[in-house]
C-alpha cells in the first residue's frame, strides 16, 4: 500500500473548471453547475484505495452534513484498465451502495486530475464561492492501521471556517493515500 502525500497547492488558487461524467447516472456535469453559495469539495477518491475504503463512510457523513451549505464532488481519475475495480460501472455500485448524496465523475482522459495537481486517493480541495482555494489536504490524522480514530475533524474545521467566513488558521497537513493510478 504505497503511501502518496498530497501536493500542497497554493492557496487563493483558482478552480479549474472541467464536465465530467457523472457515473450515478450517465449524464455530463459541468463543475460551474455545482457550486453553491458558500464554496465546493472536489475530492479524489476511487474504489479500491485502502485509505478511502478507511473513510468513506466519514466522507459521506460529512456530505449530508454539510450538503445546505457546499457542494460535494467526487472523482475518480485512475486507469480502470489496470485498475478495473475502478470503473464506472462499479463507482455507480459503491455510490448507490454508501448512499453517495453527491456525484461521482469519472475523469477517463485523468485531465482534471492534472489541472487540480492531485496526487493521491483520497484528496480533498475546498473553494469558496469565488472558486479560491481555501483548503487541501486531510481529513483527519487517521489511517489505515494507526488506531486513531475517523472523526473527519481537519476537513470539518476548514468546512465550518470557510462558511463562518473565518480564517482557518490551523496547520493544512497532506492527506496520504494511494498515488493516483496514472496511465
Amino acid at each position: 500500500m504505497a503511501r502518496t502525500p498530497s501536493n500542497m497547492i497554493e492557496l487563493g488558487s483558482k478552480a479549474p473548471d472541467f464536465k465530467l461524467l457523472n457515473t450515478i447516472d450517465n449524464k455530463l456535469i459541468s463543475s460551474n453547475d455545482l457550486y453553491k453559495k458558500e464554496g465546493v469539495l472536489i475530492m479524489f477518491i476511487c474504489n479500491h484505495c485502502p485509505f478511502v475504503i478507511h473513510v468513506i463512510d466519514e466522507i459521506v457523513n460529512i456530505s449530508k452534513e454539510y450538503e445546505n451549505s457546499i457542494s460535494f464532488i467526487a472523482i475518480s481519475s485512475n486507469d480502470v484498465e489496470n485498475y478495473p475495480d475502478d470503473s464506472p460501472e462499479l463507482m455507480k455500485l459503491l455510490a448507490k451502495e454508501k448512499e453517495f448524496n453527491f456525484p461521482y465523475l469519472y475523469d477517463e482522459s485523468q485531465e482534471v486530475a492534472k489541472m487540480y495537481d492531485a496526487a493521491c486517493t483520497p484528496d480533498f480541495f475546498l473553494y469558496d464561492s469565488e472558486k479560491k482555494l481555501v483548503y487541501r489536504g486531510q481529513l483527519d490524522g487517521s489511517r489505515p492501521g494507526n488506531e486513531i480514530p475517523v472523526t473527519g475533524s481537519d476537513l470539518r474545521n476548514a468546512i465550518d471556517c470557510l462558511i463562518s467566513d473565518v480564517e482557518n488558521t490551523e496547520v493544512q497537513k497532506p492527506s496520504i493515500g494511494c498515488n493516483i493510478k496514472w496511465k
